[in-house]
């Protein structure tokens, strides 16, 4: 059994979460006019709707999270921001909601069941287990669009090894827009 601290992995995994959807945020802010909305090819048909399915699952699984009951109502509108300005604001609401929740678990949290309220039945899930869920998911999906921006005039951002020590020098700017620095990041 590993004695170290067994909620660190999960500060971190969501502060990587901020801090790729940030680089991402960034690069559909840039995109020319049409390209955030164009029709691709990815599971989800658009830059525009694959974010916004980020959103609402993390909304989904947050509400569940928190006890809540919204279940299948959070999909009822695929895409709640259309405009990229106002998925950058909502998705880093988002991103720190799940920073402060995983800066606040202990060890005994990560087993604690966490009903998710789905169409005909409600899943039960043990908390550690749907938090890697949601990164993963989160992450599955920000590479596809990290694809799609291959097709616009925009480069994709780099999205790889943000918690290595490595890579501190090129996220530097990245941290201080967010008000972060190397000590919080790794904490």
């Amino acid at each position: 059994m590993c004695a170290a601290d067994t909620c660190r992995v999960y500060r971190q995994l969501a502060r990587n979460n901020a801090l790729a959807n940030a680089r991402l945020h960034r690069a559909c802010l840039a995109l020319k006019p049409g390209e955030w909305e164009a029709e691709r090819v990815s599971f989800f048909p658009s830059i525009r709707a694959t974010m916004n399915h980020i959103l609402v699952i993390d909304r989904f699984y947050m509400d569940a999270i928190e006890g809540g009951t919204l279940g299948p109502k959070a999909w009822a509108n695929p895409v709640p921001c259309p405009e990229v300005a106002r998925l950058v604001d909502e998705q880093a609401a988002m991103d720190q909601s799940l920073v402060e929740l995983c800066d606040g678990l202990l060890s005994d949290d990560l087993a604690r069941d966490v009903r998710i309220h789905r169409k005909d039945r409600v899943q039960v899930e043990p908390l550690g287990e749907l938090l890697l869920h949601m990164f993963l998911h989160d992450q599955h999906h920000r590479g596809q669009v990290h694809a799609m921006l291959s097709g616009t005039s925009v480069r994709p951002p780099q999205l790889d090894e943000f918690v290595t020590r490595d890579d501190a020098a090129v996220r530097a700017d990245d941290l201080a827009a967010m008000g972060w620095d190397e000590t919080y990041l790794s904490s």
